[in-house]
């Protein structure tokens, strides 16, 4: 890797602003001037999610999700894995079930349905990478990622995304600025 890549800046608070997406902006706009491109992305419905994602979109056994997977590369490197999960019957029919999501990104589209995102939680690990994770990030298998899970829940309290994010540790720097 290039020694001289200046590591992604992810400023959480402000790049999940509603005035940020609401803008019709990309959330990776509030990080720094860079944009990264998106160079694999799928869309895959009716998808039967794992427990752990059922669980927190409160799903009854038989409903599905919808899974948006996109690799994020800077600079010619990948960075990151991103895995969103939204309820099949909340997103059905609608632009986030397509490659692109129009501006304003997932959250505009939510919005848009009536569902927009209200509340974030973010929780963050750090693990060992997967081969897999190694392999599609381009990364040493004994260089640790940043696993971060973001929920958006809509005005009502109801989970309406899950994004898992695999992060390259030498790639960013999380940036956390708030009000007291």
């Amino acid at each position: 890797m290039a020694e001289h890549f200046l590591p992604i800046r992810r400023r959480s608070i402000q790049r999940l602003a509603r005035d940020q997406w609401g803008s019709g902006s990309s959330v990776w706009a509030a990080d720094d001037r860079r944009v990264p491109d998106v160079d694999q992305i799928t869309v895959a419905e009716d998808v039967a999610p794992p427990q752990h994602i059922r669980d927190v979109l409160e799903l009854a056994v038989g409903k599905t999700v919808c899974v948006r997977t996109r690799r994020y590369v800077m600079e010619g490197r990948p960075v990151m894995l991103s895995a969103s999960y939204l309820p099949q019957q909340l997103v059905d029919g609608s632009p986030i079930t397509q490659a692109d999501t129009g501006p304003g990104g997932i959250y505009a589209r939510l919005a848009d349905l009536g569902h927009a995102p209200a509340r974030f939680r973010e929780e963050i690990r750090v693990h060992m990478p997967s081969a897999d994770e190694a392999a599609r990030l381009a990364i040493p298998a004994d260089r640790s990622v940043i696993k971060l899970a973001r929920t958006a829940r809509d005005a009502a309290g109801r989970a309406v995304e899950i994004n898992e994010m695999t992060m390259d540790s030498a790639a960013y720097v999380l940036d956390y600025e708030f009000e007291a």
